[in-house]
């Protein structure tokens, strides 16, 4: 009961704080029918499912079920037979960091909550991001980017570089490209790009990290204002979203 009790809180604490978690319950067959395991990305699990092995599976399951916000029931094969395992997920909501509060921003807000995300705009310059230009926006914080990010990313992230700075661009590059953010994209000309990847290179991200980085961001779509710029961003944060490219 109290192991049960401990699944329960943990599992509504989690979801209260927007945090992704997965709780997987024995439906049939042998094992513990009605055993519960809770799992959390980069957490140790919580419970059990009365085997090891279908432990490990189950939460190899779960967390990539989690990345792909998806649930249902999944079958084991164990010694004393098949158990059916359903696995419910509860990911973070899926929330959009822009850091740069530029005019590009007004409308990728305005866009990227249409479509159901929420939307941070993180600038440590008042002057730009004041509460007139982002007050439909879900948070406004000046702060510097590295400050914000590393407490708040997750697989339901999607991080939006539009400031041109690198003082504000490259350490919060350093910060997206390394964790789980499901999208990470960068404003610029080529021109531009090649030489943040130089420097980034020169600090000594690896090339795996740097292969995550779509810029110049967006889909060619041939925009030119602040609003169609906005539109070839959220084009391509919805593709991956849904686990495209968008190029082709």
């Amino acid at each position: 009961m109290g192991n049960a009790l401990t699944l329960f809180e943990t599992l509504t604490s989690c979801i209260a704080a927007e945090q992704p978690v997965a709780m997987a319950t024995v439906i049939q067959g042998a094992g513990r029918v009605g055993a519960k395991m809770l799992l959390r990305p980069d957490t140790p699990r919580l419970g059990d499912l009365g085997n090891a092995t279908l432990d490990e599976a189950v939460e190899r399951a779960a967390l990539a079920m989690l990345t792909r916000a998806e649930s249902g029931v999944r079958v084991y094969a164990v010694p004393e037979g098949e158990v059916q395992v359903f696995i419910e997920t509860y990911p973070s909501p899926p929330t959009m960091f822009i850091v740069g509060a530029v005019h590009i921003a007004i409308a990728l807000v305005t866009f990227a909550r249409t479509l159901g995300f929420r939307t941070v705009v993180i600038d440590a310059r008042g002057a730009f991001a004041t509460a007139e230009r982002f007050a439909h926006a879900d948070e406004l914080i000046h702060a510097w980017p590295d400050e914000v990010l590393p407490a708040r990313l997750n697989s339901n992230s999607y991080v939006v570089l539009l400031t041109h700075d690198p003082k504000l661009d490259d350490p919060a590059l350093k910060v997206a490209l390394p964790s789980p953010a499901r999208y990470i994209g960068a404003l610029g000309s080529p021109r531009t790009h090649a030489k943040r990847l130089e420097r980034l290179r020169a600090d000594g991200v690896p090339e795996e990290q740097l292969a995550r980085l779509h810029a110049p961001i967006g889909l060619k779509i041939g925009g030119a204002t602040p609003e169609e710029i906005a539109v070839s961003i959220i084009a391509e944060v919805v593709a991956a979203r849904h686990g495209l490219t968008g190029k082709t």
